[in-house]
């Protein structure tokens, strides 16, 4: 295993695989394929792993074929010692001399920003896979050389790899580089108060590169700093951050008409998140959606939940710097860009809370009960999501914020291994206990199998004493506030 540098904050999964495909024992060439979006740290990882390992480290821009034919030269030659840069005729040229080099232990080759090759060079992944072909085991070739190739267009690389894309067959590591969880976040962005945490985690999510690039260091100090440090980061027209909600959806190659694309996202952080219910607050069809719903889905910035008990699906913004923009930003646009950022947050703060912050803590509470709430549910985890539980005497139902289910069987009844309601800015009491109740014994004459489910109220402001009385009796009553969410 190679050593992960002490500058590198946390990762530990994700460097355990960049070091164990660098550093292999096997003497086949191997190929790996790093995608995430803008923002995560990518980069950093992979120039860490490149001094780490003494491999080549290529960044590419923009340019035409020739022109970064001779930057690739020129940096390999840098790399090597070369006072003078190397000239290849093509990139089949350039790939043979690379992996023709003496070499006495696996030494990677790392190709960053992909696509922007790809685009001057269409071919360039059928020469890999070539290549690699001939320098594999299939061939009994002899070249340790790793390959990785990294990208941002979370879209093209995963044209990269699907159906018969030419390196599909090739890959030893498909490793996607996603923001950092919101406790390694709070932990990230040095912020002790749970609650605090939350709310910036709400804005920014957990991208690193929204901490000290975007902001220019700047940090709230305190819970009762939240929205100096809004108006003074995010909201304000100086910062690379304002902008950034907008910009996140331009770098997207495969988005043409943005304005359609920032509709849609408008629309599910306004709340409407069934695809029916899209098309009526944006004025199109249903079928006009299908395609721009795609393309969100596939670039990682909007993610289809399904219903855990109904067969409905609802639609979510992963990335909560595009949420703010679109729930907040937009809407306050003109006023922002004549640095009225005060006053326009004054204006949106309510929304801010009501449209993003309940739901964001739902999120939170799902991610909660996935990653760190394992001992308290019996039983292991195959499934958290929101879910709809149908009252048969009416036509209400019972809304659950999160759901744990156990992993499907056939056969079995379905685990239920808790239900949970989740309120950012409520005061949680017996009659909302009363409800988890109700939605378990329905489920149960449903068929689910309900005999070890936990009942979970999640709450940013707390619980009332008789709902604290009814946990310390019964240990299926389970109640977590933001220090235990926040472990």
């Amino acid at each position: 295993m190679v050593v992960k540098p002490g500058y590198v904050f946390g990762r530990d999964r994700e460097w355990e695989a960049l070091s164990s495909f660098a550093g292999g024992t096997r003497a086949e060439m191997a190929f790996g394929v790093v995608s995430g979006r803008p923002r995560q740290g990518k980069t950093f990882l992979l120039r860490a792993l490149a001094e780490a390992t003494g491999g080549f480290y290529f960044g590419a821009t923009e340019g035409t074929k020739i022109d970064l034919l001779r930057l690739f030269g020129a940096a390999l030659a840098r790399h090597l010692g070369s006072p003078v840069g190397y000239s290849f005729v093509g990139w089949r040229d350039a790939m043979e001399f690379f992996f023709s080099l003496p070499k006495d232990r696996p030494l990677p080759l790392i190709i960053d920003e992909f696509p922007y090759l790809l685009k001057a060079e269409p071919a360039l992944s059928s020469i890999l896979k070539q290549e690699i072909g001939m320098l594999g085991r299939p061939y009994w070739g002899s070249s340790p050389a790793r390959v990785l190739i990294c990208g941002s267009a979370v879209s093209v690389m995963g044209e990269i790899l699907s159906g018969q894309a030419p390196p599909r067959g090739r890959t030893w590591l498909e490793l996607l580089v996603q923001p950092l969880d919101f406790r390694e976040a709070a932990r990230f962005w040095g912020i002790s108060d749970p609650r605090l945490a939350a709310l910036v985690h709400a804005v920014v999510g957990g991208t690193p590169a929204y901490r000290d690039e975007l902001t220019a260091g700047g940090l709230p100090a305190s819970l009762e700093d939240f929205d100096g440090w809004v108006v003074r980061t995010v909201l304000n027209r100086h910062t690379s951050l304002f902008r950034e909600g907008r910009y996140l959806l331009a770098e997207e190659s495969d988005i043409r008409d943005c304005a359609l694309y920032h509709s849609v996202l408008a629309a599910v952080a306004g709340g409407s998140r069934t695809r029916g219910e899209i098309a009526g607050h944006i004025g199109h069809e249903f079928s006009d959606l299908a395609h721009p719903i795609s393309v969100l889905e596939d670039c990682g910035l909007l993610v289809k939940e399904k219903d855990a008990f109904e067969s409905v699906s609802r639609y979510r913004i992963t990335e909560p710097l595009i949420s703010f923009y679109q729930a907040v930003m937009r809407p306050e646009w003109t006023d922002l860009g004549m640095g009225r950022a005060r006053e326009a947050w004054e204006r949106s703060r309510q929304r801010f809370l009501s449209m993003i912050m309940e739901s964001h803590f739902q999120t939170l509470c799902r991610e909660f009960a996935l990653r760190h709430a394992s001992e308290a549910f019996t039983g292991s985890v195959g499934e958290v999501a929101p879910g709809t539980v149908a009252i048969p005497s009416s036509r209400k139902r019972i809304q659950v914020d999160v759901a744990v289910l156990g992993p499907a069987s056939p056969n079995e009844p379905r685990a239920v291994r808790s239900l949970g309601e989740a309120k950012w800015d409520e005061v949680l009491g017996i009659g909302h206990l009363q409800r988890l109740r109700r939605a378990r014994d329905l489920l149960a004459a449903k068929g689910y199998d309900t005999s070890r489910t936990v009942l979970a109220c999640y709450s940013g402001a707390g619980f009332d004493e008789r709902l604290q009385a009814e946990a310390r009796k019964d240990s299926r009553v389970l109640l977590v506030d933001l220090p235990t969410l926040y472990g």
